[in-house]
C-alpha cells in the first residue's frame, strides 16, 4: 500500500457506496413489480439461505451495470455469511448467467469457488433454475437453553492456547489454559491428543462423571466437521493425506466420550456469551481483531450454523474501495472493521508508520493518537462509526437481530467510544426506525469475565432418563 503525503489526502469517505442505499432505491421503483432475481445458497444437510432482489418492470439499459453488481454483492454476502456448495438463481439472463459465471472454476469468484469446495469437499455448483426450483430458507437451529444441569466441560481452542472449563451444576470447578502450537504441526494427532488429555483433566475435577461437552473453535465448521482453519493448516499444507482425519476430530472426540456434544466456531460463542451474560437474544456479535469475525444468536437464542465469515463478505459497492489482500475483492469487511482497516485509514488521513511495523503495533500508535486528542485519529475513528452505521443496517438484511455487539481491540479505548457513539448517531440517520430495534453495544465486564469455554459448556441439552 502506497503511502500518501499528508498534502494530498485521499479521504476513503468520498468513494463509500453502501449497498443498502442502492437496494432501498432499487426496491423503490420495483414496487408493484413481480420481477426479482432469486438468490439460494445451499450447504449441508439441505441447508439453504435465500434472498431476493427486487426489479422493476423496466430498468434502462445504462443501469443494469449497477443492478448487476448488487446482485453480485448479495449473492457473495449470502455465500459468506450462510455458507454454501450450491448456488441456485432464477430472473433476468442480464443478471442470472453473468452470477453464474462468476462461481464456475476460473470464474470472477474462483478465491470463493475454491474456499468452498475445500471447506465442504465437494465442488461448487452454480445453476440457472425457473423462479418454483429455487428452495426457500431452511436452517438448522440448536436452541441453547443454558444448561446448567448436571457435570459439563467446555473448551475454547484458539491458535496459541486452548481453554478448558468444568461446571458442577453451573458452578465452575475447573478452569485452566492449556498452550499448544497447532498451526505448526502436520500430525492430527497432536490436536486429538492435546484436547483429549485437556478434557481428561476436566472431567477429573468432576469426579470422573461427564454428561455433556460443549466446544469453541477458531476456523470454520461444517456441522461438526473442521472445514479450512489455521488450527490445522501445517496439516492442509505438509500431511494433505491426512486432512479428513483432522477435519474429523470432533466427530472422534464426541465418539469418545459416548454424551451429548456441541461445537460451534468462536464467533457464535461469543455471541452466547453475550446472550447468557447480559439476558439478551437475537445478538449479531462482530469482533475488530486482526481481521473481522462475527458469530450469531437468532431471537430465540437458537445457533443456526451458519460460517458468519463477515471477513470476506461486502460491505460497500464501490469497485475502487480498498482490496482485501488475500481473497482480492474491494469492498470486504475485512477491510473496514479490523486493524487492515484503521491501518488503511489512517495511511489515507496522512499518518506516518515505521516501515514494516506489525499491524497491532500501528493500532497501538493510533490509539495513543487518539487518547492525546489528535485530529487525524479522531477522523479515523469517526469514519470507522460512520461504516459500522452502514453496515449494521446492511447485516440486518441478512440477520435477524436486535443487538449488535462489538468487541476486539480496534474497539478498545476512547477511540472505541467514539466508533459506538457515531455508529448509533449515525444508524438513526440511515434509519430512525431501525435504530429504535437495534442497539449496538459492548459487552460489558460480567459477559467479559464469562469466558467462551463457559458459555460453551452450556450449549448442549442433556439426555433424559
Amino acid at each position: 500500500m502506497k503511502k500518501t503525503t499528508t498534502e494530498k489526502i485521499h479521504d476513503p469517505s468520498l468513494s463509500f457506496s453502501p449497498p443498502l442505499a442502492a437496494l432501498r432505491e432499487l426496491r423503490e421503483a420495483a414496487r408493484g413489480s413481480k420481477r426479482k432475481v432469486s438468490i439460494a445458497w445451499e450447504r449441508e444437510d439441505g441447508n439453504v439461505f435465500r434472498f431476493d432482489v427486487p426489479l422493476p418492470e423496466r430498468i434502462a439499459p445504462k443501469a443494469v451495470p449497477g443492478v448487476a453488481r448488487l446482485v453480485d454483492r448479495v449473492a457473495k454476502f449470502v455465500l459468506w455469511s450462510a455458507g454454501g456448495w450450491r448456488l441456485r438463481v432464477s430472473g433476468p439472463d442480464a443478471f442470472t448467467k453473468p452470477l453464474v459465471a462468476a462461481y464456475r472454476k476460473g470464474g470472477a469468484r474462483d478465491f470463493d469457488v475454491g474456499f468452498f469446495t475445500d471447506l465442504y469437499a465437494r465442488p461448487v455448483v452454480a445453476e440457472v433454475v425457473p423462479d418454483g426450483k429455487v428452495p426457500r430458507t431452511r436452517e438448522r437451529r440448536v436452541v441453547v437453553k443454558n444448561g446448567v444441569d448436571g457435570n459439563r466441560i467446555g473448551f475454547d481452542l484458539g491458535a496459541s492456547d486452548f481453554k478448558i472449563s468444568a461446571l458442577k451444576r453451573g458452578k465452575v470447578v475447573f478452569s485452566k489454559e492449556f498452550p499448544w502450537d497447532p498451526r505448526n504441526q502436520p500430525d492430527p494427532e497432536y490436536h486429538y491428543s492435546k484436547l483429549s488429555a485437556g478434557l481428561r483433566e476436566a472431567a477429573a475435577a468432576l469426579g470422573g462423571k461427564v454428561d455433556a461437552i460443549g466446544g469453541s473453535t477458531a476456523g470454520t465448521l461444517v456441522g461438526k466437521r473442521l472445514g479450512p482453519a489455521s488450527l490445522i493448516r501445517a496439516v492442509l499444507e505438509k500431511a494433505p493425506d491426512k486432512k479428513e482425519t483432522a477435519r474429523g476430530i470432533f466427530e472422534r472426540v464426541e465418539k469418545d466420550w459416548g454424551v451429548p456434544f456441541e461445537v460451534f466456531n468462536d464467533g457464535d460463542v461469543t455471541a452466547l456469551a453475550g446472550a447468557i451474560a447480559m439476558k439478551r437474544t437475537g445478538i449479531l456479535g462482530v469482533a475488530m481483531g486482526s481481521s473481522e469475525a462475527a458469530g450469531y444468536i437468532d431471537p430465540d437464542g437458537a445457533l443456526t450454523g451458519r460460517i458468519s465469515e463477515l471477513a470476506f463478505a461486502p460491505v460497500d459497492l464501490d469497485p475502487g474501495a480498498a482490496r482485501d489482500e488475500w481473497s482480492g475483492d474491494s469492498g470486504v469487511g475485512a477491510m473496514y472493521f479490523s486493524q487492515q482497516a484503521t491501518n488503511y485509514v489512517a495511511t489515507a488521513f496522512g499518518m506516518r508508520f515505521p516501515k514494516g511495523e506489525k499491524l497491532p503495533d500501528r493500532l497501538k500508535r493510533l490509539q495513543a493518537a487518539m487518547e492525546a486528542r489528535e485530529e487525524v485519529a479522531l477522523r479515523v475513528y469517526l469514519l470507522l462509526g460512520r461504516y459500522l452505521a452502514n453496515a449494521a443496517a446492511w447485516y440486518r438484511e441478512f440477520y435477524d437481530f436486535s443487538n449488535l455487539m462489538i468487541l476486539g481491540r480496534v474497539t478498545s479505548g476512547f477511540g472505541g467510544d467514539i466508533l459506538l457513539h457515531t455508529a448509533r448517531m449515525g444508524l438513526a440517520g440511515i434509519s430512525p426506525a431501525l435504530a429504535e430495534q437495534v442497539e449496538i453495544f459492548m459487552p460489558d465486564e460480567k459477559a467479559r469475565r464469562l469466558g467462551q469455554s463457559v458459555a460453551a459448556a452450556q450449549i448442549p441439552e442433556l439426555r433424559r432418563k
